[in-house]
């Protein structure tokens, strides 16, 4: 997992991700001087992940505008001499870095490029669909929505439930091994995108769909809309991060009151199953004590009249319950 030089720790948010869930394909992680990330793995370097076996470096980071910093080149370079191809989920591809793409043709190396869909979508046709679908919104980037996913579908499946993750980011597709990132598909497709990624399927199965964005987001409100259209869903989980002072970004935007955000999430929703309806509230507590997260559980719960967890920390049993 390469990490190179972000200064935090949401900025490595898609490598955490794949730790996280996928910890037995992760050998170690690599941050160049300046790093304020740490993933709670091993360090090493690219001599030492090639002899440990490793097949591919991840950049496993996020952020604004999806760049590759020039001064990573070199190291990225340095792995493909040593054998490995590269993944990322950043929005530039790595095919359209000279020095790169030179030194993959050189090296017979793949370049994978997992933020951009590799096939053509139709515009969503709003067409009712078997099966039964979840999706999570949120309040905020960046709160929640793919871990309280995979979360249900982990809970859903030991309970033998038909369902399956569908990812709709560049994380949840590196921990899937399939999806459709929402945010590469031009705006007209969006809706389209998660209705091909989310297909009929029979009456008892649920499709549990990762989330993206905010509809109170100024940056990412619309592909928020299109995924809440595409995805016709049945259910809706609620998520939402308390310490945020802001938006996440946007120092002059505050987070939205919670019965704000879920009425105007079934407004939108309504468009495409009338039926729409929240069955949980996915609280990301890691900013409190346990004290004060069990009690802030407890306190929404008697407020919204429904199920309240952390989808990390207490795990999703009582939304599973629910559906």
């Amino acid at each position: 997992m390469f990490l190179g030089d972000v200064p935090d720790q949401l900025g490595a948010k898609t490598a955490q991700g794949i730790v996280d869930w996928r910890p037995e394909w992760c050998l170690g992680q690599m941050r160049l001087p300046g790093c304020q990330a740490d993933l709670g793995i091993k360090d090493i370097t690219i001599k030492e992940a090639a002899e440990n076996g490793t097949k591919t470096m991840v950049i496993g980071i996020v952020n604004s505008g999806g760049f590759l910093p020039p001064h990573w080149i070199d190291s990225i370079i340095e792995a493909m001499e040593a054998g490995m191809d590269i993944a990322s989920g950043l929005h530039i591809r790595l095919s359209s870095i000279p020095e790169l793409k030179q030194a993959a043709d050189r090296l017979s190396r793949k370049l994978f490029d997992v933020r951009h869909p590799s096939e053509d979508v139709p515009t969503g046709k709003g067409t009712p669909r078997s099966g039964k679908r979840l999706l999570a919104v949120g309040t905020d980037c960046s709160v929640g929505k793919m871990y309280t996913t995979l979360a249900i579908e982990k809970e859903m499946k030991a309970r033998d439930i038909k369902c399956d993750f569908r990812a709709t980011g560049q994380t949840g597709i590196f921990i899937a091994g399939t999806g459709i990132s929402i945010d590469a598909v031009v705006a007209d497709f969006i809706s389209g995108a998660v209705e091909v990624l989310s297909p009929e399927n029979d009456a008892d199965h649920w499709d549990i769909i990762e989330g993206q964005g905010s509809l109170f987001h100024p940056s990412f409100a619309g592909v928020s809309l299109g995924l809440l259209h595409g995805a016709q869903a049945d259910a809706l989980v609620l998520c939402h991060e308390p310490t945020r002072a802001h938006m996440r970004g946007i120092p002059h935007k505050q987070l939205p009151d919670l019965k704000e955000c879920m009425a105007l999430n079934l407004t939108t929703a309504r468009l495409t199953n009338k039926d729409a309806k929240f069955v949980g509230i996915s609280i990301n507590t890691s900013g409190l004590s346990v004290e004060e997260g069990d009690k802030l559980l407890q306190d929404l719960e008697k407020e919204h009249g429904l199920p309240c967890v952390d989808a990390y920390r207490t795990g999703v049993a009582s939304i599973v319950d629910a559906l």
